[in-house]
């Protein structure tokens, strides 16, 4: 399954759109450089939670965000995303790792 052509996850933002229609270069290279990192043996939803890893290691709130959204539209459950957070505690420590786990409630949050 190809995340990128996945019905399933959501819309990009409105401010994402609106950036990449006036810099559509930058569009493709973004895409390309994502596809590229997407080629290898992990399946999506490795992929998806590696993906939200390193959004929580980089401390990038909207990647975290995104990383969340789009887990959850793939069907990765919170009790998968939560387990990345908590594995960011002991690297991260614990202010760190409970930011995360509130960015990553408030897309659990718009679930619902």
């Amino acid at each position: 399954m190809d995340e990128k052509n996945d019905a399933r996850l959501p819309k990009p933002p409105r401010a994402y759109e609106e950036f990449v229609s006036r810099y559509p270069h930058l569009r493709a290279a973004w895409e390309s450089i994502n596809d590229q990192g997407a080629e290898g043996p992990l399946d999506n939803k490795t992929q998806r939670l590696i993906k939200l890893a390193i959004a929580i290691g980089a401390m990038r709130q909207g990647a975290v965000h995104a990383s969340a959204r789009k887990g959850l539209a793939l069907e990765i459950t919170v009790e998968e995303l939560e387990q990345v957070v908590a594995l960011s505690a002991g690297t991260m420590g614990l202010p760190a790792c409970v930011a995360a786990f509130s960015w990553v409630h408030d897309e659990v949050r718009k679930q619902k």
